[in-house]
């Protein structure tokens, strides 16, 4: 039985955990949109938005293993830093705490996928 090279295995681990970010990422921002909160303001929303769009694309490159994977991750990396920022400058706020912790995690993922996508 032939087994598959360690870059192989490591880069599919990898995917398998940056897909998992990703739906997570894009769980909890749906989940915080979906409560229609007053106190969110309409740029934090869209980036709320953009985040659950962005992610669910990236995890849908990853499951069909598209070779543009690394450019959906990469966008997908800024998008996910960008809502981070925004969420933790809601101090106080628990559930958007959450979401920034995830968005970093699924942010830092998707740049190791880039940084694995490209060739050398």
């Amino acid at each position: 039985m032939a087994t598959m090279p360690k870059t192989h295995t490591r880069m599919g681990q990898e995917m398998t955990r940056c897909l998992e970010l990703c739906q997570q990422c894009h769980r909890v921002c749906a989940e915080i949109l979906n409560t229609q909160r007053a106190d969110l303001n309409e740029p934090l929303q869209r980036l709320l938005q953009d985040c659950v769009d962005i992610c669910q694309t990236s995890a849908n490159f990853m499951m069909r293993s598209s070779e543009f994977h690394g450019q959906t991750c990469g966008l997908c990396a800024e998008i996910c830093l960008k809502c981070a920022d925004a969420c933790e400058e809601q101090a106080g706020d628990s559930r958007l705490a959450e979401c920034a912790r995830l968005c970093r995690q699924c942010a830092e993922a998707c740049q190791l996928m880039v940084a694995m996508a490209t060739p050398r």
